[in-house]
């Protein structure tokens, strides 16, 4: 399941700590898996049995104790690594990452039907994640829950790709939003959309505009090589300033339509109807396990997006003032 770790200009986990959330979240998706699949196989919740045992031994850490931990921690001037030392903040958000619990609403007859459950609770705890931190949260558009195209993206590709889905970002300090980036381990991915009516079909040209036939119908859309070049620009002048050494892609992508560009640059890649399972399988067919220069493309990017988000506790104290 690809890591869903910008979404347009909403506050993301990844952006505090992008080494961190990656791991921390294939180990939650794996764990929850195994709960649910456990729960469903024998009728026991693994998830409550651990937690009882857990607790006979362990109290949460109080105010105090946390509270003396930060304190010992300034005096030490020690530099602890989220491997080797838990702060309060981390506990937090700990607790507030594992408030994910996937659950079994209906009664699957199948695993594939528990699968199919299971993967759609684990697309809107994403969609949580890509859109809210312990402190902010972002507003989110309803139209990303029922996303199609992300949630195909998300759902399909493996946990080591990097999703940036339309982004705005900072340049020159003005805001750009650019369309979808998909970081793979060796390889950056600037993807440019062409999905509307069923079965249109397109035909590209060196022109400004290009022809959409739907039918007897036939209108102009704007030529998407211009949106494909200025986002690989963009991403490109990213890489350079963070010394980034990763090879750039550029694809025009149709899920339900025919592209007809018979004079395609060799830099770029149509994908259409009749390409695009085969191409989508062969990205989930990469094995290759998360790279040092992946991250480092992805928080190139992190470093200029744009975020807006309001703080949680301004929520909380709105709904005090409300009762």
């Amino acid at each position: 399941m690809a890591q869903l770790v910008k979404l347009a200009d909403y506050v993301s986990r990844y952006e505090n700590d992008l080494t961190r959330y990656p791991t921390q979240f294939i180990r939650l998706k794996r764990y929850q898996w195994k709960r649910i699949k456990n729960q469903w196989e024998h009728g026991v919740d693994l998830h409550a049995e651990t937690a009882a045992a857990f607790s006979e031994y362990v109290q949460v850490p109080s105010k105090w104790y946390t509270g003396l931990f930060r304190k010992w921690r300034k005096k030490t001037d020690v530099e602890w690594t989220h491997e080797s030392a838990i702060s309060e903040e981390e506990v937090e958000d700990q607790e507030d990452d594992m408030g994910f619990q996937a659950s079994i609403a209906s009664q699957p007859t199948t695993i594939e039907q528990l699968k199919k459950a299971y993967r759609d609770q684990l697309f809107q705890f994403q969609l949580k994640w890509a859109s809210s931190t312990l402190y902010d949260r972002s507003r989110v558009d309803p139209k990303y829950f029922t996303d199609p195209l992300l949630k195909q993206l998300t759902l399909r590709l493996p946990d080591s790709f990097l999703l940036f889905y339309y982004p705005i970002v900072k340049v020159n300090k003005a805001p750009v939003e650019l369309d979808i980036i998909l970081l793979a381990p060796t390889t950056c991915y600037c993807i440019t959309v062409l999905e509307d009516e069923r079965m249109a079909a397109y035909i590209g040209s060196g022109e400004r505009f290009w022809s959409k036939r739907f039918g007897e119908e036939e209108v102009k859309v704007l030529n998407p090589t211009i949106a494909l070049s200025r986002m690989e620009k963009v991403v490109s002048s990213f890489f350079r300033a963070a010394k980034v050494e990763m090879p750039i892609r550029k694809l025009i992508v149709s899920r339900n339509g025919y592209i007809d560009y018979p004079g395609t640059p060799f830099e770029v890649t149509t994908v259409d109807r009749k390409t695009y399972e085969q191409w989508l399988s062969k990205l989930c067919s990469n094995p290759s396990p998360m790279k040092h220069t992946q991250f480092k493309a992805a928080q190139s990017i992190l470093d200029h997006a744009q975020t807006t988000a309001m703080s949680r506790l301004f929520d909380a104290e709105e709904v005090v003032e409300e009762q």
